[in-house]
C-alpha cells in the first residue's frame, strides 16, 4: 500500500520545541486523514534542528464510497422545514426522497446521499497546506510579504505519495509561496547539497550519508555512549543530566562527543555554580572523578567532524568557560565579602506581587508564621525566625541574579559561611523543597518550618487576593506548593492541621486526592474518609491505609456487605416516614440472642474505636470494626428487623443506626463501591 512522506525543512527549529512539534505533527495529519476516510497503517515522526518530518504507512489510493443516510421532517410538515431538508442533503426535488414509516411517529422522509470516494493524493493536497497554515507553535514569526507563520523560515516541502514499487508522485500544494517537491537538504555544513528523495527508506538512508541523524532519540543515545565512553577512558563519568541531553541531542544533527578542562584552581567554587555555569552558557557535560569529586573537565557536543580532531572547537570552548568561571567566582566573592542579611533592604526594592507587597514584606510574615509553626513541628522558635528571616536574602546577591536557578542554595553556602548554624543553612537551602514529585523533601525541623511557612504564605495570600489556579493557568504555582505541604507534612509524619479557609482546604482536598490515588490508593477509599472539614493530612493518610488494609480482608469485605444491608433498609424507613433514627437502643426490647449479641458487640466497639481514633490508631480502629462481622451476619440471618411489632422495629432500627454511626467514626462507607 502506498506511503505518505512529508517534510518541512526550515531554518534551526528552538531545541525546547521540536518534540512537541513532532507529536503535533503527527497527530494533525493523522487525524486529517482518518476524517477524509484514509485509515492507515502506522505512523513515526522525526525532527533535526532543521526540520520536522513524518511518515505515514499503509495508506489507501482513494478513500472509500459512502453511503449516508439523513432522516428528514414528518410528509406535511411545513414547506421552509421541507426546503431545508433538500438544501442540507443536496436535493433538489422532495421526489428524491424515501418517505418510512415509524409506528410512533408517522411518516417521515428520508435521503440516502451516496458520496464517491476522491484520490488520496487530492485529499493529502487540501488536508497538508491547512495543517501547515494552523500548526500550534509555542512562538512563531513571519517573513517575507505573506501572512504564513512558522517557527522559523520554512526554506522548503517534500510530500510524496506512492506504493513501494512505484515511483511516488508529488502530493501538490503551496504554502508562503513554497511549493511542494521531492528535495531535502542533509548536514549545513557537511553535506548541504540537495537530495531527491522518493519515500521514507531512500530518505532516511540519504540523510544518514548526508550527516543527519533523523531520531532525535538515537542522537541522545550515541550523544550519551560517546560520552560516557570518552569519559570511562579518562577514568571519569558523566554526570546525568536529561534536560539538557534532550536540549544538545536538538542543537545537532551529526553529533561528535568531545572533551575539554578547565582550570582546577576554580574547583574552589561550589560544585553547583561550576556546573550551571557551564551548563548555562555552553550546554556542556560536566563530570565526576572516581572519587565523586567534581573534575575540572567537561563533554562537548559538537554538530560537525572538525579537521583537526576538534582542537579549535575545544578551545573556542574552553576560552568561553574560563572566562564564565572567573565571572562566577567574582560574584562568588563579593556576595561572600558582605553579611547575607545584608541584602534584605533591597529585598524591600523588589516587588513580590503588587497585592501582596515586596519580598521584604513577605519575610516579615515568614518570620512571624515560622515562630507559629515551630513548636507544632519541634523547632526552635528563635532559630525557625532566624532561618525565615535570611531564606530570600540571596536574591539580592550577584550569584543569584546571574543563576536564578541556584537561589536557596547560595543561601545555605553564604549562611555557612558567615558562621550560622548548620541547621539555619540547611534551612535557607530546603525552604524552597520540593520542588517537584522527585525533589527530595526538608527533613530538618527547623527546614521543615521554614518551608511549610513559605508555602502556606504562599497560597493563603494568593487565596486572600483571589488569585487562584484556573484550569491549566497557575503562573504562581500554587497546586505544586500545595503538593509540598502534603508531602512535607505526610513524609514526615506530622500531626499539622491546616488552619485555612474552607475553599483553600477544599484545594488541599484536590491535591492530596491525587497523590494518594497516584500511590495506588482507590478513589472510593480517599472519598470515604475526606470530609469537608478534614485537616490533618496525616490523618486521612493513614485512614486510608487501614481502611484499604480492612477491606482486603474477608472481614471487612462482608462487613461493608452488611453495612450496606443495614443503610439500605435504614434510608427505605427514614424515606417513608421523614425522619432519622437515632434513638437508644432500648434492652428491654432484644427478643432474640442475635440482636443481643449485635447491640453488646456496637456498644463496645463504639466505645474502642473512640479510643483508637483519639489516639490517632487507624489501624487499630479498622480491626475494632472488622470484629463486628460476625455479630453483623448473625443478625441478618435471624433476625428480621420489620417485626409487627412497631416498638421492636423501631428499637432494631435504632440498632442498626447505631452500628451505621459506629463504621462512620472512622469512614463515610456509603461512598465505597464494590
Amino acid at each position: 500500500m502506498p506511503e505518505l512522506l512529508l517534510e518541512l525543512f526550515s531554518e534551526e527549529i528552538p531545541a525546547r520545541f521540536q518534540r512537541r512539534a513532532a507529536d503535533d505533527l503527527k497527530k494533525a495529519v493523522t487525524n486529517a486523514l482518518v476524517d477524509a476516510g484514509l485509515v492507515y497503517e502506522g505512523a513515526k515522526a522525526f525532527v533535526t534542528p532543521r526540520r520536522l518530518a513524518l511518515t505515514v504507512t499503509g495508506l489507501p489510493g482513494r478513500s472509500p464510497d459512502t453511503r449516508e443516510e439523513k432522516k428528514g421532517p414528518k410528509v406535511g410538515a411545513p414547506q421552509p422545514a421541507i426546503d431545508g431538508f433538500l438544501r442540507s442533503a443536496g436535493l433538489s426535488s422532495i421526489d428524491q426522497a424515501k418517505v418510512e414509516s415509524d409506528p410512533k411517529k408517522g411518516d417521515f422522509y428520508v435521503a440516502h446521499i451516496n458520496k464517491p470516494g476522491a484520490e488520496a493524493v487530492d485529499l493529502l493536497s487540501a488536508i497538508l497546506p491547512k495543517i501547515l497554515t494552523d500548526f500550534p507553535w509555542a512562538k512563531s514569526m513571519r517573513w517575507g510579504s505573506g501572512s504564513f507563520n512558522w517557527v522559523r523560515p520554512l526554506r522548503a516541502i517534500t510530500a510524496t505519495f506512492g506504493a513501494e514499487n512505484e515511483e511516488p508522485v508529488v502530493i501538490p500544494f503551496d504554502s508562503n509561496e513554497l511549493a511542494s517537491g521531492q528535495t531535502t537538504f542533509g548536514h549545513r555544513f557537511l553535506a548541504p547539497e540537495p537530495i531527491r528523495v522518493r519515500r521514507f527508506d531512500d530518505y532516511a538512508a540519504a540523510l544518514e550519508r548526508a550527516k543527519v541523524v533523523l531520531d532525535i532519540d538515537r542522537r541522545k543515545d550515541i550523544i550519551q555512549t560517546d560520552a560516557e565512553q570518552l569519559a570511562f577512558a579518562q577514568g571519569l563519568t558523566v554526570i546525568a543530566d536529561e534536560g539538557l541531553l534532550e536540549e544538545v541531542a536538538g542543537l545537532v544533527e551529526w553529533p561528535v562527543v568531545m572533551m575539554g578542562s578547565f582550570d582546577p584552581a576554580f574547583l574552589e567554587l561550589p560544585e553547583e555554580v561550576i556546573i550551571a555555569t557551564i551548563r548555562a552558557n555552553q550546554k556542556c557535560f560536566c563530570l565526576r572523578d572516581a572519587g565523586g569529586k567534581l573534575a575540572p573537565n567537561f563533554i562537548i557536543t559538537a554538530n560537525t567532524e572538525a579537521s583537526d580532531g576538534g582542537a579549535v572547537i575545544i578551545a573556542g570552548n574552553e576560552r568561553v568557560i574560563r572566562a564564565r568561571l572567573s565571572d562566577a567566582a567574582f560574584f562568588y566573592r563579593g556576595d561572600l565579602a558582605l553579611p547575607l542579611e545584608h541584602g534584605l533592604p533591597k529585598l524591600e526594592e523588589t516587588v513580590f506581587h503588587a497585592k501582596l507587597g515586596t519580598q521584604f514584606a513577605r519575610v516579615e510574615r515568614l518570620v512571624k508564621l515560622a515562630a507559629e509553626i515551630a513548636p507544632k513541628v519541634g523547632a526552635d522558635p528563635e532559630r525557625a525566625k532566624r532561618a525565615a528571616m535570611l531564606a530570600k536574602a540571596d536574591l539580592t546577591t550577584g550569584m543569584v541574579g546571574e543563576f536564578p536557578e541556584l537561589q536557596g542554595l547560595m543561601g545555605r553556602y553564604y549562611a555557612a559561611a558567615q558562621g550560622e548554624p548548620a541547621d539555619i543553612a540547611t534551612a535557607v537551602e530546603m525552604h524552597y523543597k520540593p520542588l517537584g514529585p522527585t525533589d527530595s523533601v526538608p527533613t530538618e525541623p527547623v527546614s521543615i518550618t521554614v518551608a511549610l511557612a513559605d508555602k502556606l504564605d504562599l497560597l493563603t495570600g494568593f487565596w486572600a487576593i483571589d488569585e487562584k489556579p484556573t484550569g491549566s493557568r497557575d503562573p504562581f504555582a500554587l497546586r505544586r506548593a500545595a503538593l509540598g505541604v502534603i508531602r512535607i507534612i505526610a513524609e514526615n509524619g506530622l500531626r499539622f492541621p491546616l488552619r485555612v479557609e474552607p475553599d483553600l482546604l477544599a484545594f488541599f482536598h484536590d491535591r492530596l486526592k491525587g497523590t494518594l490515588r497516584d500511590a495506588g490508593a482507590r478513589h472510593d477509599l480517599v472519598d470515604a474518609v475526606i470530609s469537608a472539614e478534614s485537616d490533618d493530612i496525616l490523618e486521612i493518610t493513614q485512614r486510608v491505609g487501614a481502611l484499604s488494609q480492612l477491606l482486603s480482608s474477608d472481614d471487612g469485605v462482608n462487613l461493608l456487605a452488611g453495612y450496606r444491608r443495614a443503610a439500605n433498609i435504614l434510608a427505605a424507613e427514614e424515606k417513608k416516614f421523614n425522619l432519622t433514627y437515632r434513638g437508644a437502643v432500648d434492652q428491654g426490647l432484644l427478643r432474640l440472642p442475635e440482636e443481643t449479641d449485635l447491640a453488646f458487640a456496637v456498644d463496645a466497639v463504639h466505645a474502642a474505636v473512640l479510643s483508637h481514633v483519639s489516639a490517632n490508631d487507624y489501624k487499630g480502629a479498622m480491626a475494632e470494626l472488622a470484629t463486628l462481622r460476625a455479630p453483623v451476619d448473625a443478625f441478618f440471618t435471624a433476625v428480621m428487623v420489620n417485626d409487627e411489632d412497631s416498638m421492636v422495629r423501631v428499637n432494631r432500627l435504632n440498632l442498626l443506626s447505631r452500628l451505621r454511626d459506629t463504621m462512620h467514626l472512622v469512614a463515610d462507607f456509603s461512598k465505597i463501591a464494590g
